[in-house]
């Protein structure tokens, strides 16, 4: 099948793109590629990009009471390591944990849930 587009970049609203953006260069070992006082990038070694952008009145999404939402999942090779590592940088961890142990809901600094699973 020949494909109409590629996905090229995430793009995350919040408050602090700068903030958001190292959060996210030291999770996954990015390059911040581009960084303003509106916006900030991350580049993949694979092309993708992950984007910031400040929202004013930015509001982060609740965890578990939101409705439809996307949220990122990250495959790591050590779940219990990595959540401590994740903490430590910045994240948190909400009580509502749906994985049963086979992967983990976290926060990022700005409040939006992402997973982390050892499930490739």
């Amino acid at each position: 099948m020949t494909a109409i587009a590629e996905p090229g970049a995430v793009t995350l609203s919040c408050s602090d793109p700068e903030s958001l953006a190292e959060f996210y260069a030291r999770t996954t070992g990015w390059q911040k590629i581009f960084s303003s006082e509106s916006a900030a990038y991350l580049a993949g070694r694979n092309g993708m990009r992950m984007g910031f952008v400040r929202i004013e009145g930015f509001e982060p999404p609740s965890w578990p009471e939101a409705g439809n939402r996307v949220h990122l999942d990250f495959s790591v090779p050590d779940l219990e390591k990595a959540e401590a590592e994740l903490l430590a940088l910045g994240a948190s961890k909400p009580k509502e944990q749906p994985g049963e142990g086979k992967w983990t809901v976290l926060l990022d600094p700005a409040g939006y849930p992402f997973c982390i699973t050892t499930m490739a």
